[in-house]
């Protein structure tokens, strides 16, 4: 657990991983919009932490278990739009690209509260 990691956070931010997304990932505290949660769960497909993408999954819509490909080698997120989603809101959909070795995922994701907290709930694929 000891020491701090000051590589930048793999979501693109220009932060740490502690002081950006790792804060989330350890449930230290929860990401306060739909955006922030979006790019915590794609640094956590980045880690490999599928129990992280697992708790913060719509109860309605998650799935039993989640695995995880370990020869999956994620590049690079760029969010391309963001509707709703703020402390203001109970629902948002972030639009984003992440790259991987070998191609790209194009997504709008929809995003819920529940008791609170941002969840993922689904998303369509675009091309």
């Amino acid at each position: 657990m000891g020491r701090m990691s000051t590589r930048t956070c793999p979501c693109g931010l220009p932060q740490p991983y502690d002081a950006c997304c790792g804060r989330f990932h350890s449930g230290a505290a929860s990401a306060p919009t739909a955006e922030l949660l979006m790019r915590s769960r794609y640094c956590a497909f980045v880690k490999g932490d599928a129990q992280y993408l697992l708790r913060t999954w719509h109860p309605r819509t998650r799935p039993e278990r989640l695995d995880l490909d370990p020869r999956m080698r994620w590049t690079g997120l760029e969010i391309l739009d963001a509707d709703g989603g703020s402390a203001f809101h109970t629902t948002g959909t972030v639009t984003f690209r992440a790259s991987y070795r070998g191609g790209a995922l194009h997504e709008r994701s929809r995003f819920e509260r529940v008791a609170g907290a941002w969840v993922y709930v689904d998303g369509d694929f675009l091309d």
